[in-house]
């Protein structure tokens, strides 16, 4: 299935030189981790609060105790391994054609793949710190605490994610809009477009290949050239990388 499409992909990689890629949960999904608004997803599953109500500041801030309980279970996945997609990526950097992948994410996979330039909008849970004195820990130090993660100094630790009611990084922004602007070719991969201000970036890009690569039809309309609706490491295991010397 998805010969044609895969070819003409294939081509628009070939022909490419400034590759930005635009990634959601449906790129960790074939990782074993769960993704937020799909039919199995973790917004589907019944909870005693809604987790758009848990995974927010204020949330965070009154019920720590039931925040970590959910986010352990639900958001934290350190056994999980990087997938067709994420290792694709990263040859595609390697190769000199990959100059950004821009992330939803915060699992940290891509880094785990070996790509180098990755742009986080939501934070990663790899890095936690305390909102009292600001010493960090890693992922491993918050998921194998035991109730509410406390450092030495007796602070709550806070992992570095942007919860709802919380503003994305204006570095990153600034980032994620010059890399998408100064693509030739932007690929939306394992993501809706649902969740802004993420999906408004998008609107930046005025190169010439628009890629959506997503099992569903996405919320926001792109004038994508290509859509290939498949799981995006299933679309990337059958794509050959050339470094631009060999083109």
């Amino acid at each position: 299935m998805y010969e044609r499409e895969i070819e003409k992909l294939q081509k628009i990689i070939d022909e490419s030189r400034r590759i930005v890629f635009f990634g959601g949960a449906g790129v960790s999904t074939e990782s074993g981790i769960p993704d937020f608004r799909s039919a199995d997803g973790i917004y589907c599953q019944s909870y005693q609060y809604a987790p758009e109500e848990v995974v927010s500041h204020s949330f965070f801030l009154k019920h720590p105790d039931i925040f970590y309980e959910f986010y352990k279970e639900k958001m934290m996945f350190l056994e999980a391994k990087p997938n067709k997609a994420h290792l694709k990526l990263a040859e595609m950097e390697q190769v000199g054609k990959l100059q950004a992948v821009i992330t939803q994410n915060i699992d940290g996979l891509h880094q785990l793949a070996g790509s180098q330039h990755v742009l986080e909008l939501h934070g990663s849970i790899h890095r936690n710190y305390c909102i009292k004195c600001g010493k960090f820990y890693d992922a491993k130090d918050v998921k194998s605490s035991v109730g509410i993660p406390k450092c030495e100094c007796g602070g709550m630790i806070k992992p570095d994610v942007v919860l709802y009611e919380e503003a994305l990084d204006q570095k990153v922004i600034h980032d994620v809009i010059d890399e998408i602007s100064n693509a030739d070719t932007l690929i939306i991969g394992g993501t809706s477009l649902v969740v802004y201000p993420a999906a408004g970036f998008v609107d930046y890009f005025n190169g010439k290949h628009l890629v959506v690569i997503n099992q569903s039809n996405t919320a926001k309309k792109v004038p994508s050239e290509l859509k290939i609706q498949a799981p995006i490491g299933e679309v990337f295991g059958k794509i050959k990388i050339h470094s631009k010397s060999e083109l």
